[in-house]
């Protein structure tokens, strides 16, 4: 039967024949998703699907969000209780609170195998043994990746790692195949983690929105058929609108949970990642994020590395508040000017990451593709993994050899608000590297000073992405960065993010996306301070480069994804600087619109090349690279004639004929009611539909009973749904 539901047809190749006709554009065929068509204006890329990538479009079926008003349907929704949501209500706090314990799991156990691999070189790197401190960090980083890279493309059903393109996907109406699956779910956790903690330069962020989604699938349908687990609780969410309801509110508790924002965990799936949105849907989204986020945040109150540390309840802003920003700065309407500045660059080197990481992507799946045997193909995937280890981890050690230890430089303000946190910053051995340790001691003044030295890019590149993040942020720190340092890590911070994006592991790129627009960021802002000098009165310190590291974030992130709304609230959440609204939404724009000048976002190009069917909200015809405008159209300009109908009793073999010669989603049905009458269309009768009527036998009616039609023989609501939700 699944031959019959996946049966796919050929289309043709030629543009001319699908944008022409001899009356003028064919617009069922221009409109046509199975189609690529190679158009390029404002925002659009030029991707060619060939027939490989036609066929495989043709594979996907549409979801039916609209239940079928039939008898059956009818006959179920009357033994359900009406206008009753408590336990809709009560589905989106479990899902809330089982991604906020996931993503309080997946940051500890990160953060466990950080402190864990680097604790095993601590004696190699204070006696200046950069051999065996690689060795011992890439071996522990193999291990980590060999696992990681394993699960995806061993365990995984789908073989490759699944993410937001995926979920976006499914959100929008295309049925994929596995992407909820309780096997994609322990193989995207054990990937995520252990890429993470092996010293990649990614992040968690993508696969907990994943993860969050097969949540929020897995509680609100209670089955699976890969445990053969079929729980017999809320069955009236067990259709495809509940089930993207559901799906859509742990998408945005993983982003709530991992960055403990969540208003920017509602505005992201509104923004990114739904394609149905109400405000009904809105207000139970928002509960969801906000019990993912006082479930991390309660959570990482009292435990700390698996042990408990006290203070139970008691919520720490350094903790709760990811790059919490200490010290406001007073603005002038001078800093929109490089604000500017930095939206542009953030715009030329989104587009320019996108481009770079599509034709990596590209090239990684022509080359797959060309091994024929498979497991060799995914042992060349797996080894891949291991390369950009090998590449990343060697920079990472062996470059801060080449820096001399730099002292740890804090503006005076700063040191009178903090005089008992400044020890803190630097406290880390990575970060201090093969430096000598400081001593504290308190000056005349009553301050507390410290001597501490530290290693420039070992702070940069050794130490994990959030980590070096908070450094970029800190404020007061002039010149706690040189120009080469940056320089030489942003280069290979871009690169080996975009390498690493899309390879063989679960692997996130918001933290990669935030760090290497914090880099350049603040470049600039050490542009400025060399041009200005280090300006200490009230007009004057916005010139910091603290700031402008965090506004040259929110810039690179904008042009990478083209977020805005949700881009924004997000940074304000995990910097609590209010005060750089202003200056983080003009970036935020800018970089927008530079980037839409160039090509698609990344995972709306994902979306292309992964050849995952989306339907945009406004539809697209082109005829001779030129849009259409759809509004000079009538409705039968997207019409065909002979069209293939259904009868209210047709023949089995006439059915499976049907379904085995046409590729159809759907089918009208209509009834005569005398035989000199004309037809009446009664509604339609999808591919799915058919396939489990004719997979239930008791349902069939004999010919001799022809002139007579029975509701007797109903096939359940129920059953009719019981292979088409699965998890």
């Amino acid at each position: 039967m699944s031959s019959l539901l996946f049966c796919t047809r050929h289309l043709a190749n030629s543009e001319e024949q699908m944008l022409l006709a001899e009356d003028g554009p064919d617009l069922i065929h221009s409109l046509d998703p199975r189609r690529c068509c190679n158009i390029n204006a404002g925002g659009s890329a030029n991707y060619k699907c060939g027939e490989e990538k036609n066929e495989c479009l043709a594979t996907y079926e549409s979801l039916d969000y609209l239940p079928s008003h039939s008898e059956a349907y009818k006959k179920w929704l009357q033994e359900k209780a009406y206008r009753t949501d408590w336990d809709r209500w009560l589905l989106m706090g479990l899902i809330g609170i089982g991604v906020g314990m996931l993503g309080f799991l997946t940051h500890q156990i990160i953060d466990c195998l950080i402190k864990l691999k680097w604790k095993l070189v601590e004696n190699y790197l204070q006696n200046g043994n950069f051999h065996m401190t690689w060795i011992c960090i890439l071996g522990s980083g193999l291990a980590m990746i060999l696992v990681s890279s394993g699960f995806v493309v061993f365990f995984c059903p789908a073989g490759v790692p699944c993410g937001l393109p995926e979920v976006t996907g499914f959100l929008n109406g295309a049925s994929i195949q596995n992407v909820f699956n309780i096997k994609t779910f322990l193989g995207t956790f054990v990937s995520c983690v252990l890429a993470v903690a092996s010293g990649l330069f990614c992040g968690p962020e993508g696969p907990m929105i994943h993860l969050g989604a097969i949540i929020g699938c897995g509680l609100s349908q209670l089955k699976s058929d890969t445990l053969g687990i079929h729980l017999p609780f809320f069955t009236r969410f067990q259709n495809s609108a509940d089930k993207r309801n559901f799906i859509t509110a742990g998408a945005g508790a993983g982003i709530a949970s991992v960055f403990r924002a969540p208003v920017g965990g509602l505005l992201f799936t509104l923004e990114e990642v739904a394609s149905f949105w109400d405000v009904r849907l809105a207000w139970q989204t928002f509960f969801c994020c906000l019990m993912a986020t006082f479930t991390t945040d309660l959570l990482s109150s009292s435990l700390d590395g698996f042990v408990y540390r006290g203070h139970f309840g008691f919520f720490e802003a350094e903790k709760g508040i990811l790059f919490w920003v200490k010290n406001l700065l007073d603005l002038s309407i001078l800093a929109f000017i490089p604000t500017i500045f930095l939206g542009i660059l953030g715009g030329l080197l989104g587009a320019l990451f996108v481009s770079l990481n599509i034709k990596i992507n590209k090239l990684r799946m022509r080359f797959f593709s060309s091994i024929s045997k498979l497991f060799l193909r995914k042992t060349s995937k797996l080894l891949e993994s291991m390369m950009i280890l090998v590449c990343t981890v060697t920079i990472t050690v062996y470059l801060p050899y080449f820096f001399p230890c730099t002292p740890v430089r804090t503006l005076r303000t700063f040191q009178l608000k903090n005089n008992t946190e400044i020890t803190k910053e630097f406290k880390r051995e990575i970060a201090e590297y093969t430096c000598t340790p400081g001593t504290p001691w308190i000056g005349p003044d009553g301050v507390k000073y410290y001597n501490q030295t530290f290693n420039q890019a070992a702070a940069l590149l050794a130490e994990n992405g959030r980590r070096g993040i908070a450094y970029l942020f800190k404020r007061g720190t002039h010149e706690e960065f040189g120009y080469t340092s940056l320089f030489i890590a942003v280069a290979f911070y871009f690169l080996l993010s975009c390498w690493t994006a899309g390879s063989a592991v679960a692997s996130g790129l918001v933290i990669p996306m935030l760090y290497t627009g914090a880099l350049y960021g603040r470049i600039v802002g050490l542009i400025l301070v060399s041009i200005f000098g280090v300006q200490t009165n009230g007009y004057g310190a916005w010139i910091d480069p603290g700031l402008f590291a965090a506004i040259g974030a929110a810039s690179f992130v904008s042009g990478v994804s083209r977020l805005t709304v949700s881009l924004t609230v997000i940074m304000i959440e995990i910097t609590n600087d209010v005060q750089s609204l202003l200056l983080v939404m003009v970036a935020v724009m800018v970089a927008k619109m530079i980037g839409d000048w160039f090509n698609l976002p990344l995972y709306s190009s994902l979306l292309k090349l992964k050849c995952i069917p989306y339907l945009d909200s406004e539809p697209f015809a082109g005829q001779r690279k030129k849009w259409l405008n759809l509004e000079l159209f009538s409705a039968r300009d997207v019409m065909e004639p002979c069209v293939r109908v259904l009868h209210l009793k047709e023949k089995i073999v006439s059915l499976a004929q049907l379904l085995a010669n046409t590729s159809h989603g759907g089918f009208p049905v209509v009834y005569k009611s005398e035989p000199d009458q004309a037809e009446v269309f009664l509604g339609t009768i999808t591919r799915l539909e058919l396939c489990m009527l004719l997979e239930n036998e008791p349902i069939f009616e004999t010919e001799t009973n022809e002139d007579t039609f029975s509701c007797d023989l109903l096939l359940s609501y129920q059953k009719h749904f019981r292979e088409y939700i699965m998890l």
